[in-house]
């Protein structure tokens, strides 16, 4: 059996997830502005900026939840951190980039 939820109750889930909902978009267009200027980074190289430019693609897409954006994004960067010729500056922004989209739950 599944007990109804006050309209209080309702109002404040809906608040919650409204500010949960703008917090992760910023943490979407902080990753998309780092993912930026890894791509177009011409120290770094070719493979490393693809697989970043495919990520933000990924981040940009409309069509999935924003967890599940945040998960493919991941997992293409874990696929490339692993690359012994990345340049460790590019390696701590791409870090910090997955450590973002992490918390990015639905």
């Amino acid at each position: 059996m599944r007990l109804a939820l006050s309209p209080v109750l309702l109002e404040v889930r809906h608040l919650v997830s409204k500010k949960k909902a703008k917090e992760y978009e910023e943490r979407v267009d902080q990753a998309v502005m780092v993912l930026g200027q890894v791509s177009e980074d011409t120290t770094t190289p070719r493979n490393i900026r693809r697989a970043a430019k495919e990520s933000l693609e990924t981040l940009q897409t409309g069509e999935l939840t924003p967890a599940v954006r945040a998960s493919n994004a991941i997992s293409r960067l874990d696929d490339i951190l692993q690359d012994p010729n990345m340049p460790p500056y590019t390696r701590v922004k791409l870090w910090n980039v997955m450590s973002l989209l992490e918390a990015i739950k639905d």
